[in-house]
């Protein structure tokens, strides 16, 4: 087991890890340093124990707020799967009707716009038809 010094709010401790995982402690000790940083350089004077109990701490804290921000999005994530499944499987074939137009009273200017809507629906029909 190899022995790595990492420096944790100023000081330096010596510990071992196993082969190969030396990047990962180094991180890990990045990671501790930086809570350790914020409390040291608050003025307090703490003993090693209790900075690295604190930052161990705070650390903890932000974990936890990651897990239930994850657990949040994994519910979203579900909802959504669960909403696009029900339109996929509740999507029809579209009923397509001939219309006739009389110009007279409707002005080209709005049936252009419906032609162009029209068109972006079907664009965007055959876009989810080959995404399916």
């Amino acid at each position: 087991m190899p022995d790595m010094t990492i420096e944790i709010g100023g000081r330096a401790f010596t510990v071992n890890c196993q082969e190969g995982e030396e990047g990962y402690l180094s991180a890990a000790a990045e990671l501790l340093n930086r809570e350790a940083t914020i409390l040291t350089g608050s003025g307090a004077r703490l003993t090693a124990d209790r900075m690295l109990l604190m930052a161990g701490l705070m650390l903890a804290d932000k974990s936890i707020s990651a897990d239930e921000e994850l657990r949040t999005l994994d519910k979203r994530l579900a909802q959504q799967t669960q909403l696009l499944s029900e339109m996929q499987a509740n999507s029809a074939e579209p009923e397509v009707r001939e219309v006739e137009v009389v110009r007279e009273v409707v002005p080209q200017s709005a049936i252009d716009r419906l032609d162009a809507l029209a068109a972006q629906a079907e664009a965007l029909a055959a876009q989810a038809a080959g995404q399916a």
